[in-house]
């Protein structure tokens, strides 16, 4: 008997601020932090924490420029952080197909 595919899940992403903001930057070369913000709807000290966890385990990029006086914050995904990304929507489709139907 095989383990069910949940155990493969990446418990760095599996949170679901980590999971919207990692879908939302594998979908652009980067992003910035306040559009990021908007589009997943939380607030800064919330997006920070979660970025925090994410650039620690290697899977997002953080980069700090300056437009005049106002600081801008880029995110990206690391070639680490794509392929996690994909594998743990490769592992969540295998739960979904091999659900049996009821």
């Amino acid at each position: 008997m095989t383990a069910h595919p949940r155990h493969e899940l990446d418990e760095i992403i599996h949170a679901p601020v980590r999971l919207s903001i990692v879908a939302a930057l594998a979908a652009a070369d980067k992003a910035d932090f306040r559009f990021l913000r908007d589009t997943i709807e939380v607030s800064d000290s919330l997006l920070s924490k979660h970025i925090l966890t994410l650039e620690e385990a290697g899977y997002v990029r953080v980069e700090k420029t300056f437009v005049g006086k106002r600081a801008r914050t880029w995110l990206s995904l690391t070639d680490r952080g794509r392929t996690a990304f994909d594998t743990y929507m490769d592992v969540l489709r295998r739960i979904v197909e091999a659900t049996p139907r009821a």
